[in-house]
C-alpha cells in the first residue's frame, strides 16, 4: 500500500537492483563465493557539497545484522571529503551483495540531507533554523527527513512523527488554511490563543490576506506579551524584497515597544537567503532545499578479493583506514593501521576507521545526540570551506 517497501521486503532482497539477483544467481550456479572488502566512497564532490556528513550508518548495521560481517566506517555525523573511504564491508560477497542498492540508499540520501541542513545552520549561525520540508517528501520518510535535518543542526522539525525517531516535539506555527477558513488573521489567533496548550508558542502567520506589517501590529496589540514571534511566508509574487518588508515590520514593532516579537521566514528559503535575511530575521523554516536536497553520490566497490588489492580501474584498490587533523580537518588515508601521519599545519592526524561491526555483531549504539553534537562540533572547522 502507498508504494512503501516494507521491513520483510528490504531484508529480502526485494529493493535491489536487478542485475544483483542475476549476479547472485549466476555465483551460485557457478559455487563461487569470494571474501571481498567492499568500500563505499564518493566518487566525485558537487559544487553544492565542498564537504560531505556521514549519516545513515546505523541502518546499514541493522541491515547487516546478525550476517557473518566486519564493517568499519568513519563516526556517523562526520565530514568526509571526495574519495574518503567512509565505510568498508568485509565478508563472503553472497552474504551481503544483494543489499548494495538498500546499503547506498541509506547513506546517499540521509548524508545529503545532513549536510544540507548544516550549511543552512551554519549561514544562519545563532539564529533558528526549522525543518519544514516534509510535505515535499513521500510521507514514508517524512520522519526520516527531519531526522537527518535534526542531526544535520536544524534546532525542530515539523513532522509529528519524527517525535519518536528524535525524542523531541515537533514545531509548527499557524498554516493558512486555518486563517482562511476563520476568515481573519487577528480572530485566528484569538482563537489559537484560547485553545491551544500555553507551552506552546504563539507565532502569528501574517501574510494571508492583509499587508504584513499592519496585521502584525494588530497581532501584537491583541496578545502583547504573549506574541513570541510572527512567520513571514510571502509569495514570491508579492514578495519584492523579503528583508525591506521584515526591516518594517522589525522597526515598527520596536518603537511601539514589542521588541521581544522575534521574526520568522518561510518559503523557498536556502542557505544564501539565510545569509541575506539573518541580520533581521530571528529564525527561518527550510523546507524544499533539504528535504530536497543533492544526495550524496557514493559508490561502493570491491577494493580486495580473498585478502588480495583488486579492484577496477579508475578506483584505489586495498582495504583503507581514514586519517583525520582534528584542528583542520584535512583529511588522507592509508592501507595501513595506526601509523603516524602529520597534517601541512603540523598536528598528527588520528585514525578515524573504526570497526563498528564485528561478525554480524553492531559495535556502537546509535545516540541521535551524540552524532548531532559531532556534526555540531565540526562547524567551525567547516566555514572555511564554504567561504
Amino acid at each position: 500500500m502507498f508504494d512503501i517497501p516494507t521491513k520483510e521486503n528490504i531484508l529480502n532482497g526485494l529493493t535491489t537492483d536487478v542485475y544483483f539477483l542475476r549476479t547472485e544467481e549466476v555465483l551460485r550456479k557457478c559455487n563461487i563465493n569470494k571474501k571481498v572488502a567492499m568500500e563505499v566512497a564518493q566518487k566525485g564532490m558537487p559544487k553544492e557539497y565542498p564537504f560531505g556528513l556521514f549519516t545513515g550508518l546505523y541502518n546499514v548495521l541493522k541491515l547487516l545484522e546478525g550476517k557473518p560481517l566486519d564493517v568499519y566506517a568513519i563516526p556517523e555525523g562526520n565530514v568526509f571529503f571526495e574519495n574518503t573511504p567512509v565505510m568498508t564491508i568485509v565478508g563472503n560477497y553472497l552474504d551481503f551483495g544483494i543489499y548494495e542498492t538498500a546499503i547506498l540508499g541509506f547513506i546517499c540520501h540521509s548524508s545529503g540531507i545532513t549536510t544540507k541542513a548544516a550549511k543552512c545552520k551554519i549561514a544562519a549561525e545563532d539564529k533558528i533554523v526549522l525543518s519544514f520540508g516534509a510535505r515535499r517528501v513521500h510521507p514514508a520518510i517524512s520522519g526520516m527527513v527531519d531526522k537527518y535535518a535534526y542531526i544535520g543542526g536544524c534546532d525542530g522539525f515539523s513532522v509529528v512523527f519524527a517525535e519518536k525517531l528524535i525524542g523531541k516535539e515537533a514545531s509548527g506555527t499557524v498554516p493558512h488554511a486555518l486563517i482562511i477558513l476563520i476568515g481573519d488573521n487577528l480572530e485566528t489567533m484569538k482563537l489559537f490563543d484560547a485553545y491551544i496548550d500555553k507551552d506552546v508558542k504563539r507565532i502569528a502567520l501574517v501574510d494571508t490576506f492583509g499587508d504584513e506589517r499592519f496585521e502584525t501590529l494588530r497581532v501584537a496589540e491583541y496578545l502583547k506579551e504573549r506574541l513570541y514571534g510572527v512567520r513571514l511566508d510571502t509569495p514570491s509574487s508579492r514578495r519584492g524584497s523579503l528583508k525591506k518588508i521584515a526591516e518594517e515590520i522589525r522597526w515598527e514593532l520596536d518603537i511601539r515597544g514589542y521588541n521581544h516579537v522575534k521574526l520568522f521566514a518561510s518559503g523557498g528559503l536556502d542557505e544564501e537567503n539565510i545569509k541575506d535575511l539573518k541580520s533581521v530575521v530571528d529564525g527561518f523554516g527550510v523546507g524544499t532545499s533539504i528535504s530536497n536536497a543533492k544526495v550524496m553520490d557514493y559508490s561502493m566497490d570491491i577494493v580486495e578479493v580473498d585478502g588480495k588489492p583488486l579492484s577496477k580501474k579508475g578506483k584505489m584498490s586495498g582495504f583503507k583506514y581514514v586519517y583525520q587533523c582534528d584542528r583542520c580537518l584535512n583529511q588522507t588515508y592509508s592501507m595501513k593501521k595506526d601509523i603516524e601521519l602529520f597534517c601541512d599545519c603540523g598536528e598528527k592526524m588520528k585514525m578515524i576507521t573504526k570497526k563498528v561491526m564485528e561478525n554480524g555483531k553492531i559495535l556502537i549504539k546509535e545516540d541521535i545526540e551524540d552524532i548531532r553534537n559531532r556534526v555540531l562540533s565540526q562547524y567551525e572547522g567547516l566555514r572555511r570551506f564554504l567561504t
